[in-house]
Order: structure tokens, then sequence, then C-alpha cells
């Protein structure tokens, strides 16, 4: 558990985790991109509006152009994944 590995509290080991977590929320909500490094890399990208279809009835409906979070692994934790006991 994380608070066993850094010495603290239940209580300060969540905090620190929410505070990490709403630290990248605020970045991406600003625009902006967030690099974790030997983790990887979250971005936003903007998708433009496209055609799609109701599955229910087959019309054809347009998809809205929006804004999505983009997650890219880097090297290092593909590697780790792929040698599958976080090894590398």
């Amino acid at each position: 558990m994380l608070f066993e590995r850094v010495g603290l509290n239940k209580r300060e080991a969540k905090d620190m985790v929410e505070t990490f977590f709403e630290e990248i929320r605020d970045a991406l909500v600003r625009g902006e991109s967030v690099k974790l490094s030997g983790f990887g890399n979250f971005q936003l990208r903007d998708k433009p509006q496209r055609p799609g279809r109701n599955p229910k009835t087959g019309e054809a409906i347009p998809i809205s152009a929006r804004r999505v979070v983009t997650f890219h692994a880097s090297q290092k934790l593909k590697a780790q994944i792929e040698l599958g006991d976080g090894a590398a």
C-alpha cells in the first residue's frame, strides 16, 4: 500500500493521491499537456464533428465536435508491461 511505502498514514496518502490527480485534471482543463516521466503523457485532442448512426434505428445523426483526453504510455512503461514483472 502507498501509505506504508512512503511512511504516511492512510489519510495523508489519500490526500496526496487526490491532490496529484487534481493537479493533472486542472492542467488538462487549462489546455495543458501533462507529462509523467517514465509513465506517459496526457494530451488534449479536438475531434471534429463526424457522421454517426443511431444503432437502434439506423438513423444517420451527427456526432458533435468535442475535446477528448488521450494517454500515450512511455516506452519505459510499455517495456515493463511487456516483460510482465516491472523489471525494465
